[in-house]
């Protein structure tokens, strides 16, 4: 008896086994309906109005971008090899951001500089391009304020991020800038804009993907942080007043000399000149007259 009531209670132990599995089973799956239940249609809900944003910019992009850039963002080359667009794959939603958000594309035709106008463009409908282009390859994402702004620092670390942007902007960007940011000219047509009254995000967005003739200035080789430094030097110095009155400019000492030499004593040159003559023709006109 005592064999036969082991034997039961073995049999009972291997038949409550499959049961208990079977109701963890049950137990996950309704645990992970529950889970998917609650963060899965959000999940979906982002990706279709991402979807929706990129198809969006798609139909912008080909009315006003692909006659030059591509109907794919590859590009367009003439028959004779001129480029028309260069392609746009892995330029990132930050180049459509300064581009367009600043008026330089659309271009009314093809030229050596893309000047900045009025935008032609609505915030959401440039967002929708960037999008757009951004589907095409991976690329600089437009920055957040955070990235720019040294709101967030105290007055000392605001002087020192001055200091440091000045640093920097001298040694990279006077060559082409100027001093104060002013811009100038530069070879086969080109120019270096000027970079007062320029929104702190564009210059971030112009560091980041270098436009035309711009070197492009990527996180690995000048920090965000050294990017927001230069802003907050460019700032500072727009703010600051022109003592020395009119500044020509802000062209630099080399300059104003210039002006100091060929204006300034050339005038002094000029007009003791006159005098003389003036002085000659009236001793003249004294010696006739007796």
């Amino acid at each position: 008896m005592r064999l036969l009531n082991r034997t039961a209670g073995r049999l009972s132990r291997h038949r409550r086994r499959p049961v208990a599995a079977l109701l963890v089973l049950l137990l996950g799956l309704f645990a992970t309906g529950t889970f998917y239940a609650a963060f899965a249609p959000a999940q979906a809900e982002t990706t279709a109005s991402d979807a929706a944003q990129v198809e969006e910019g798609r139909e912008l992009f080909l009315i006003g971008c692909a006659f030059c850039h591509g109907t794919n963002g590859e590009g367009v080359l003439t028959e004779s090899g001129t480029q028309y667009g260069p392609a746009l794959a892995g330029v990132g939603a930050a180049a459509v951001d300064f581009q367009v958000g600043t008026g330089r594309m659309p271009l009314v035709q093809p030229g050596q500089q893309a000047p900045s106008k009025p935008t032609i463009y609505s915030d959401e409908e440039i967002e929708a391009l960037g999008a757009f282009v951004a589907s095409l390859g991976p690329g600089p994402a437009v920055p957040e304020e955070s990235e720019y702004s040294v709101e967030g620092l105290s007055a000392e670390e605001q002087e020192e991020a001055v200091v440091r942007g000045g640093e920097i902007f001298r040694t990279n960007c006077t060559a082409c800038h100027n001093f104060d940011g002013a811009g100038g000219a530069m070879p086969r047509g080109g120019y270096a804009p000027s970079l007062q009254g320029v929104e702190p995000k564009y210059i971030y967005e112009a560091l980041l993907t270098g436009p035309q003739s711009m070197p492009t200035f990527s996180n690995g080789n000048l920090a965000p942080e050294d990017k927001r430094d230069v802003i907050a030097y460019l700032q500072e110095s727009e703010e600051q007043p022109t003592y020395g009155g009119f500044g020509l400019g802000s062209m630099g000492p080399v300059a104003e000399g210039l002006f100091a030499w060929v204006v300034g004593i050339g005038g002094l040159v000029g007009f003791a000149i006159w005098i003389a003559a003036h002085s000659t023709r009236s001793l003249k006109q004294k010696g006739t007259t007796e």
